[in-house]
């Protein structure tokens, strides 16, 4: 068994995780110290960590906000900046204005200022450099992004502390 592990590392909210136990999809590693949620007629214990009974393996990625700002490592592809999700945008490469499509190959993460900068132009014609050109992550290729990324490991719940090992150093 493996508890569910991927960036973010808790990616299933305590809901989700309990509905999941009661469907019988999962099997509980580890709990909540005293958190309990009640129904009508029975009381259960919130789940913290699970390890799911099937895994079907992902074959590809889908496109979202998340997974473009992860792909791109939270990093602005023109100015090298770094940010928060919240004070980063998308961008097309091309501008649609233009043919440019909204696709993996086409968007690329991009911080408010050099977005406003490029505006409805090529980057060549607003004077930027694109840094890495946009591409489509296969599973293993984002999987890799997210576990170098330091914000993966920083809301962790203790109990989430036993199944991982990464800042420990391996013994020779």
């Amino acid at each position: 068994m493996q508890p569910v592990s991927w960036a973010p590392l808790s990616i299933w909210s305590w809901q989700d995780a309990l509905v999941a136990l009661l469907k019988g999809r999962v099997y509980p590693i580890a709990h909540y110290d005293d958190v309990r949620v009640h129904s009508a007629d029975k009381s259960y214990e919130v789940p913290s960590v699970v390890a799911l009974k099937n895994y079907h393996r992902r074959k590809s990625i889908a496109f979202t906000r998340y997974h473009v700002f992860l792909r791109d490592e939270f990093t602005c592809q023109y100015c090298g900046q770094k940010g928060l999700a919240k004070d980063l945008t998308f961008d097309h490469v091309t501008p649609r204005s233009k043919g440019g499509q909204t696709s993996w190959t086409n968007i690329v993460t991009c911080c408010q200022r050099d977005n406003l900068l490029k505006a409805d132009m090529t980057a060549r014609q607003a004077g930027l450099k694109l840094r890495r050109a946009p591409f489509e992550p296969s599973p293993f290729q984002l999987d890799m992004i997210a576990r170098r990324l330091p914000q993966a490991n920083s809301e962790l719940h203790k109990t989430w502390h036993d199944f991982l090992y990464w800042d420990s150093e391996l013994e020779g």
